[in-house]
């Protein structure tokens, strides 16, 4: 026989195009149009409904950028098309290659009985089926003119659309045709057939017979179709299709576990506010198609996105809520928001499972126990001990498949972190969480699975998603047509949580994955848009001051502890925490409002914490220093308050001999020579030069940064191939007790105080750069005279190691990593540790020095300071950005988890009567209190959550002020007492913990 292959494809694919899919809505009739534009914000509904409009004609431009326009849609259905299933095509101007990222639209009755939404794939609105004719149609729509940012067909190219300040008012939209129309189901239901059987046939292999018996049937069928009566001879072609559609799947197909979906990224691309919107419209398509189609199944986590719904959208919400309670659509994930996982803090990464956990428990009785995160940029290795301690035992992600170097070994597995929980993973193989039900997804998922022969399940989230939208008819329909199809994977809807139970029974014994799940891409979220990261730290450490000074003084003086304030606020930080937002890949809108918002909430705070501390200390002349550290801090307990002088004293800069000065407090030696450069930073009780030789720290470099893609995003590695040293210096003098150095490159400037304090081995470095450079990239280096084959940064409730060579390619693939506040390096019985107080980004390479008689090894550190990609915010980053660092040589890995602390909870001098004990007190420092605060529940109890944080076994006694020991309990992370766990001893009037390394436990203690 002859091949006829593409032949039959290419006549397939134009009659779909020119004759079969058009006729889907044979007959149409226009509808009258009437517009009104918002001069300002977006209004409420009953002002949106109540606007008067002026008339509106296809082909009219429409909405200024980030507007919205109020479209009045007014028609009367024809009587001729009694009996028959009428529906309205309404198109707003869309284009249809980025749903979810221009313009959308909410219908809504007159009332205020929100319809569904509109996007550009999914633009009808069923009017009945069937019809009386005659029926009159009358509807408003809330239409947003969002800006398509990659309109101009280049991707990542700089844009003033990303703020409404910047956008200009020129209109974004040409409205397109608003129709009633004819819906003939045969016709769509043939495109469905050949769509799901042409997409099929492109991925058989062409040796084989079921390709070949699907071309011979799909070449009947289109021969079946008179192109001049398609509607009349679709049922005849549709019957060529059934019985290739009808041969069910091999037993041994691969099973998806279809799960309709639609991402919707809490601010990206658009602001919170728009945010707001794509929700109530993605849940309104939904809860719609969930109506109609009784086998689907709808997810959606984020619990912030259920709570923006509830309060802006109630009638949306109660539509939600039924769902809920059905079982179908289902709340999934169990946090606050899908949150980046590796710059959170510990305990803000387990509020994020607090809140949202708490939201669904309240809202519907249901708890979560798989997380979420199909979209997020890497994966701490501290995580998995949160999940477990949240109650949850499962994880979804696909964003690693985004890696760049390397193929990830596994699909199904169980991750251990760093204190050995471990979680039962899925990596869905379809490699998307926007799955489109295409033949060649369905089939990449098949072929693409690394568990083949041990496992036979995957799951496909299914729906639009990043603007939203979610699934359509389409989706459904062609999953119904998958559900057993020979030569394809089988396919049904399913909850994630029947998946998970399904993958775990028939694998369980998967393969473990021990440490961090690194994401080989989009490394530079660690360093871009510095003030929402600082903004973020700078919360998650006011936050737990307040707690604690607030817990302190209610059980001490009575003092109304702030539940309400407490709980929004951590809401918003953690809302801000979102995997675009922190990481700051976000337009400028959303850096400038979560800026404006960090300011708004320290303020708060700060009168929190105050208050709080006013009411401990009292009326008085005394001067007290509050300490709200985990470490003692010179006579100042951890968590307490004693009249002394603040620490801070430094030494004086003495003149160095050649240029330069010298700091010498009799354990730290530092010598800055005339550049204002670091050569010499000498341990004097260990005899220890810390700085490798010939090299200077204190090293700014700056690097040329132009990624090949996601500007904000990435940082590719040849940017190390250029790079210069910025070694000028415009100004070098002592200042008080620091030494000033002034740099000027390009158009920024840089100045930098340098100071020991008279009783620590430390060098405090404050660095303040006015950033003015565009697509560079700025450094902050630290070559050491250390080997180190690894080192250790700081994560959730600990730390995690990382080499230093790059003896493979997953080495050499982690080229920029994270740390939370430290990280460290040592040889056996020295170390050096390098602290911030806002940055996370950074490298550690490793040099063998060649000079004569010396062979040793600089490993150098580079805390990665600024960026400045043009995309998606074209003004990253510009302007004055304040960083403190320290370099502390002859350190322990506990000295870096104390040093940590410090550089980012700063003592608070307060005049007051009386000195304040500390509530808590722990008699180990390897166990590290995270948090001290009453029980949310309102009952009075304190919490207390804590781990130990150097990796070793601990056993600490855990003390607290007027609360029985004897009754204490161990809880999981939403303070409910843990079944399976015995009542913790007590002695010496507190309660003994003997921890594992890195264990982190949750003590709740009621009131004596």
């Amino acid at each position: 026989m002859h091949d006829d292959r593409n032949l039959v494809e290419a006549r397939l694919e134009r009659v779909l195009r020119e004759r079969i899919r058009p006729a889907v809505h044979p007959v149409t009739t226009p509808l009258t149009v009437e517009i009104w534009s918002t001069p300002g914000e977006p209004v409420p509904v009953a002002e949106g409904l109540a606007a008067p409009t002026r008339p509106i004609a296809p082909g009219t431009p429409w909405g200024t950028p980030w507007g919205t326009s109020w479209f009045k849609v007014t028609g009367t259905v024809p009587a001729e098309w009694a009996g028959r299933t009428v529906e309205a095509v309404l198109d707003l101007g869309f284009t249809p290659r980025t749903p979810g990222f221009q313009c959308e639209g909410l219908v809504y009755r007159p009332d205020g009985t929100p319809v569904k939404g509109l996007h550009p794939r999914n633009t009808h609105v069923r009017v009945g089926s069937p019809v009386a004719g005659g029926e009159q149609v009358h509807w408003r729509i809330e239409a947003a003119s969002n800006p398509d940012l990659d309109a101009s067909g280049v991707p990542f190219r700089p844009t003033p659309m990303g703020d409404r300040a910047t956008a200009g008012d020129a209109p974004q939209y040409v409205l397109g045709e608003l129709r009633l129309a004819v819906f003939d189901e045969t016709v769509w239901n043939l495109v469905m057939d050949l769509e799901v059987l042409g997409e099929l046939m492109a991925e058989l292999p062409v040796d084989g017979a079921r390709r070949w018996e699907i071309l011979r049937a799909v070449g009947r069928a289109l021969d079946a179709v008179d192109l001049q009566d398609v509607n009349g001879t679709a049922e005849r072609a549709r019957a060529c299709l059934a019985e290739v559609l009808a041969v069910p799947a091999a037993p041994s197909a691969h099973r998806i576990s279809a799960v309709g979906h639609a991402h919707i990224d809490s601010a990206w691309l658009w602001p919170i506010r728009e945010t707001v919107r794509k929700v109530a419209r993605t849940t309104s398509n939904m809860t719609a198609l969930l109506a109609e189609e009784p086998e689907f199944v709808f997810a959606m986590s984020q619990a912030q996105q259920f709570a923006w719904i509830k309060e802006h959208r109630p009638e949306v919400y109660a539509k939600v809520k039924k769902a809920v309670a059905e079982g179908r659509f289902v709340p999934a994930g169990g946090m606050w928001v899908e949150s980046d996982t590796n710059m959170p803090g510990s305990e803000a990464m387990a509020r994020q499972f607090v809140h949202g956990k708490r939201f669904f428990l309240d809202e519907f009785g249901i708890e979560n126990d798989e997380a979420w995160l199909p979209d997020t940029f890497g994966f701490a290795a501290g995580l998995p001990q949160i999940i477990r301690a949240a109650g949850s035992t499962r994880l979804l992600t696909q964003k690693i498949s985004w890696s760049r170097t390397n193929s990830f070994p596994h699909h199904t597995f169980q991750w251990e972190g760093i204190d050995g929980s471990r979680i039962f993973t899925h990596f869905p193989p379809v490699d998307t969480y926007n799955c489109e039900m295409t033949g060649s997804q369905i089939a990449h998922a098949a072929r693409n699975f690394k568990e083949k022969g041990a496992a036979t399940r995957s799951l496909a989230p299914t729906g639009y998603g990043d603007g939203g939208g979610g699934t359509t008819r389409e989706m459904v329909a062609k999953a119904a047509r998958l559900r057993s199809l020979a030569g394809s994977a089988a396919v049904a809807w399913e909850a994630p949580a029947d998946f998970f139970a399904k993958a775990e029974a028939e694998y369980p014994d998967p393969p473990v994955w021990v440490g961090e799940l690194y994401l080989e891409l989009h490394r530079a979220t660690l360093t871009s848009q510095a003030q929402t990261k600082q903004g973020n730290r700078r919360s998650e450490h006011l936050l737990r001051e307040a707690e604690l000074w607030a817990a302190t003084a209610t059980v001490r003086t009575g003092f109304p502890y702030p539940y309400e304030q407490l709980d929004r606020i951590w809401k918003t930080v953690l809302l801000h925490q979102f995997h675009d937002i922190l990481p700051g890949s976000s337009i400028a809108w959303v850096h400038r409002e979560a800026r404006e918002t960090y300011t708004r909430l320290a303020g708060e705070l700060e009168g929190v914490i105050g208050a709080a501390q006013r009411a401990l200390a009292g009326e008085g002349e005394r001067t007290l220093i509050f300490n709200s550290a985990p470490h003692t801090r010179g006579s100042v307990p951890a968590g307490g308050a004693a009249a002394r002088a603040a620490q801070g004293d430094t030494v004086t800069p003495v003149p160095r001999e050649g240029g330069g000065y010298l700091l010498d407090n009799g354990l730290l030696r530092v010598e800055i020579d005339g550049r204002g450069l670091v050569v010499s930073a000498y341990d004097i009780t260990a005899d220890r030069e810390a700085i490798a030789p010939g090299q200077a720290a204190n090293l700014l470099q700056l690097h040329p940064d132009f990624p090949n893609q996601w500007d904000a995003w990435d940082v590719d590695a040849f940017y190390r191939n250029v790079g210069s040293d910025l070694a000028e210096v415009a100004g070098l003098e002592a200042e008080g007790g620091a030494v000033r150095v002034e740099r000027v490159f390009g158009g920024s400037r840089v100045i930098q105080l340098l100071s020991v304090p008279a009783d620590a081995k430390r060098l405090d470095i404050d660095t303040e750069v006015d950033w003015h450079e565009t697509e560079r990239f700025l450094k902050l280096a630290f070559p050491l005279d250390i080997r180190a084959d690894r080192y250790a940064a700081e994560t959730q409730f600990g730390h995690v190691y990382r080499p230093t060579h790059q003896n493979t390619s997953w080495e050499w693939a982690k080229f920029e990593a994270c740390n939370h506040r430290f990280v460290h390096l040592d040889e056996p019985g020295w170390g050096v540790a390098v602290v911030n107080d806002s940055t996370y980004g950074h490298d550690v390479t490793r040099a063998v020095r060649t000079g004569a008689g010396d062979a040793g090894t600089t490993t150098t550190v580079r805390a990665s300071l600024l960026r400045a990609p043009r995309y998606p915010d074209p003004e990253t980053d510009q302007g004055v950005h304040r960083f403190r660092h320290a370099l502390v040589p002859g350190a322990t890995i506990g000295d870096a988890v104390r040093e940590g602390y410090r550089a980012n909870l700063p003592e608070r001098r307060v005049g007051g009567a009386a000195e304040v004990a500390p509530l808590v007190t722990v008699d180990n420092d390897a166990v590290v209190v995270s948090a001290v605060k009453l029980a949310d529940d309102r009952g009075g109890d304190l919490v207390v959550r804590l781990y130990e944080a150097n990796g070793g076994r601990a056993r600490a006694t855990v003390s607290a002020d007027g609360f029985a020991a004897d009754r204490a309990v161990l809880t999981d992370l939403l303070e409910r007492p843990l079944a399976d766990a015995e009542r913790p001893a007590a002695a010496d009037g507190g309660v003994v913990l003997a921890l594992r390394p890195f264990q982190m436990v949750t003590l709740r203690l009621p009131r004596a």
